[in-house]
């Protein structure tokens, strides 16, 4: 009864939005991904575009503007006419690590003013895997292991400043251990150097890590959620793990260029809201390893906010350097 009252609720918002937004959309809505197709972030815009197609009465067309960790197409979108035919729908977590980085590194926009929250859409947990070879099988065996080395251990990532890079510096600030970062042109090379035990281990996201579930050449430890992920059932998260208030979602979610009409703002987030309640949009996102999660523009811009502090705290930590 109570998911049948949300339902009705969100579809009445739409129905009663001002005659704006009725007017909108007219023609093909622009829905701008930041990476190249294939990606988490690609998939899921992807499976928000069919469903807002059909629930607005008009073409959500995905346009790849990949390059620079997200920014060309985050830029693309910020500088775009703000009628509410191009949208972006992007790595929140890559956006908010981008907003903390050294003035001389930042963006050419700027995340709180010139983008509009408009809803989350998904959120997508990290593990922690390791080469086969090491002696581990829990984190704290992990923790115990790396303490005793007279050298760091290695951690790779998708490169300098991304999301499984930052996890690592929170993860090093969290706990106290010595680790070496290796930057690598993204999460496939990452992962295939720990497959061959070049490097000890990894921050990444479900979805990059699903082929390699079985793979008797790595272990994976935990994941980085707030709960355990369904893909793994039987993996403790890091809080479980004796990593006290340790918890990285990578969200994916909406945006608009500053200025567009608030009645559409509204308008796509109610969709939105109502799609991600859904089963079968439930089940299509959990097989990529993501939860559905779809907000108000105001609990986004919270979250945006809270993603913001926790990752300049690392930032200043680290000093990490685009």
């Amino acid at each position: 009864m109570q998911r049948r009252d949300f339902m009705l609720g969100a579809l009445g918002a739409l129905a009663s939005a001002p005659a704006l937004s009725q007017a909108w959309p007219s023609r093909p809505v622009k829905l701008i991904v930041p990476y190249p197709p294939g990606g988490a972030n690609d998939i899921i815009a992807r499976l928000y575009a069919q469903e807002l197609q059909a629930a607005l009465g008009q073409t959500f067309v995905v346009d790849n503007r990949a390059g620079a960790g997200g920014e060309i197409g985050a830029e693309a979108a910020a500088r775009s006419m703000p009628d509410g035919y191009s949208l972006l729908f992007a790595a929140i977590g890559s956006l908010t690590i981008h907003a903390v980085l050294p003035a001389a590194q930042k963006p050419g926009y700027d995340l709180k003013t010139d983008l509009l929250p408009v809803s989350m859409g998904a959120g997508v947990p990290l593990a922690i895997a390791v080469r086969a070879s090491l002696p581990v099988s829990s984190v704290k065996e992990f923790l115990d292991y790396a303490r005793a080395q007279k050298q760091s251990v290695s951690y790779g990532s998708a490169g300098n400043g991304s999301t499984q890079h930052m996890t690592g510096e929170y993860f090093k600030s969290v706990t106290g251990i010595p680790m070496l970062h290796v930057a690598y042109k993204g999460s496939g090379p990452a992962l295939n150097d720990l497959l061959g035990g070049q490097i000890d281990l990894v921050f990444e996201t479900l979805p990059a890590l699903s082929a390699h579930f079985t793979n008797p050449k790595i272990k994976i430890l935990a994941v980085t959620g707030a709960a355990r992920s369904e893909l793994l059932p039987e993996t403790p998260t890091l809080r479980d793990s004796g990593v006290p208030g340790f918890e990285v979602t990578t969200y994916y979610g909406m945006l608009a260029p500053k200025g567009t009409p608030k009645a559409i703002v509204e308008q796509v987030s109610a969709a939105m809201q109502a799609i991600a309640q859904k089963p079968e949009m439930k089940a299509a996102l959990n097989k990529q390893g993501a939860v559905a999660v779809a907000t108000t523009p105001a609990r986004m811009d919270a979250m945006i906010q809270a993603e913001i502090e926790k990752w300049a705290r690392v930032q200043q930590s680290a000093q990490i350097k685009a």
